[in-house]
């Protein structure tokens, strides 16, 4: 078998690095996994046993893996994890969830299991942003990413061409209504768009669809990126 390179935005495959980020590829997508790699020191368990019987059941090819899984997990305590080739989904006309240049992997991968959790399973990615499939993100998502139609785009327009009548709600200031407002005139179907942590949505999103606003104190200058989607997310899942 050829050798494992650590991970690269340019490889055309990525690592599932953990029992339970592994074993979901292997429930939901098991078609793109092709090598199981298993430490040595991994210790017999439930969860170890699941997982190499779900690969056993899909040809999954079973390696004993130590350097490797070192060499692409950047740890020692690495003690399996599931090689699989990135893939591009395709968005349904259902509700979106449209994350414009996130920049944090742990952002994206902490939104991504959220948007599973609350029914979100379309999501549109636009770049420049954060590597989905970067072993982190796959790790931080605990295996959601799987779970979900993600494609990236590489602008908002290219996006906004594919789905011109989803009702828009980017969560911004200006222009905006208090959030529980723009969920009681909700439209369906819809797109919840999420800015950079940094420097939020561009200015012209204030003019496109109904902008929202999730009310604080001002105890604190702004939420963080991934409990604001969260937030946004459930309140509009919310009949």
């Amino acid at each position: 078998m050829p050798s494992l390179s650590p991970y690269s935005r340019d490889l055309d495959y990525s690592y599932a690095l953990g029992l339970f980020p592994a074993s979901e590829l292997m429930k939901k997508r098991p078609e793109l996994a092709h090598r199981l790699l298993v430490s040595s020191k991994a210790e017999e368990s439930q969860g170890l046993a699941a997982l190499r019987a779900l690969c056993a059941a899909h040809h999954v090819r079973e390696e004993t893996a130590d350097k490797a899984l070192a060499r692409v997990s950047g740890k020692e305590n690495c003690f399996a994890a599931v090689v699989f080739d990135k893939f591009q989904g395709t968005l349904t006309d259902g509700n979106h969830l449209v994350l414009h240049h996130p920049g944090d992997k742990g952002n994206l991968g902490t939104m991504l299991r959220t948007a599973l959790g609350f029914g979100y399973r379309d999501i549109a990615v636009i770049r420049p942003a954060a590597d989905a499939f970067d072993p982190h993100v796959v790790r931080a998502s605990m295996g959601a990413i799987f779970g979900l139609n993600l494609r990236y785009y590489d602008s908002f327009e290219a996006y906004r061409a594919q789905f011109p009548d989803h009702m828009c709600y980017p969560f911004m200031l200006d222009a905006s209504v208090p959030l529980a407002e723009g969920v009681a005139r909700k439209k369906t179907p819809f797109a919840l768009i999420m800015g950079n942590e940094g420097s939020g949505l561009p200015p012209e999103f204030a003019q496109l669809g109904q902008p929202v606003r999730i009310p604080h104190s001002d105890a604190i200058d702004s939420l963080n990126l991934s409990v604001a989607a969260a937030i946004g997310m459930y309140a509009f899942s919310q009949t």
